[in-house]
């Protein structure tokens, strides 16, 4: 078996990234999306996060990405510039190999670095794996919203959990 390498994305990696993120779009309840995304929207996700810094890793094997996982800003508002929200997606055959417990440690990593003071990982309530995954690195659930998604012919409840990191070492209000 070939070692799984996990790495900063490149822009070569977006058509793999899009089979994946629709996948997950089309399939499962991970994004409340109903269509899949384009390559050229991709891209944009992808050059947005470049341009706030925020990064965007893969898990690859022999050039096939299995998975990524990201960090990007909860909200607009000025406030909440110490938090963030993170995402992580696994290729459909891929799931149930470890490859989220491997590329959620290097965005915690980047948080940190980042000066972030927590981390939001917002998860439909049903998603035990994601759940389970979260918890294994200390986030605590910190809200369940119900009802607030209606994909295939269901409502869906959202769970908030979180991460709490021991930064920014001087937070400001600029």
């Amino acid at each position: 078996m070939a070692m799984i390498n996990i790495r900063y994305a490149i822009e070569d990696d977006l058509p793999q990234i899009l089979l994946i993120y629709n996948e997950v779009i089309l399939e499962t309840t991970a994004i409340f999306e109903y269509r899949p995304h384009t390559l050229e929207m991709r891209r944009d996700w992808f050059r947005l996060r470049q341009q706030l810094g925020f990064p965007v890793f893969v898990a690859e094997e022999n050039g096939r990405i299995l998975g990524l996982s990201s960090i990007g800003p909860f909200r607009n508002w000025a406030a909440y510039k110490y938090s963030v929200e993170d995402s992580v997606y696994v290729a459909a055959a891929m799931r149930g190999r470890g490859i989220g417990k491997k590329l959620l440690p290097p965005l915690i990593e980047a948080a940190k670095q980042l000066e972030m003071h927590t981390i939001i990982a917002s998860i439909e309530a049903g998603n035990e794996a994601s759940l389970q995954l979260h918890k294994s690195f200390g986030f605590v659930e910190s809200a369940h919203f119900k009802e607030v998604g209606y994909k295939f012919g269901r409502w869906l409840d959202l769970k908030f959990l979180q991460l709490i990191l021991n930064t920014p070492s001087a937070p400001t209000e600029e």
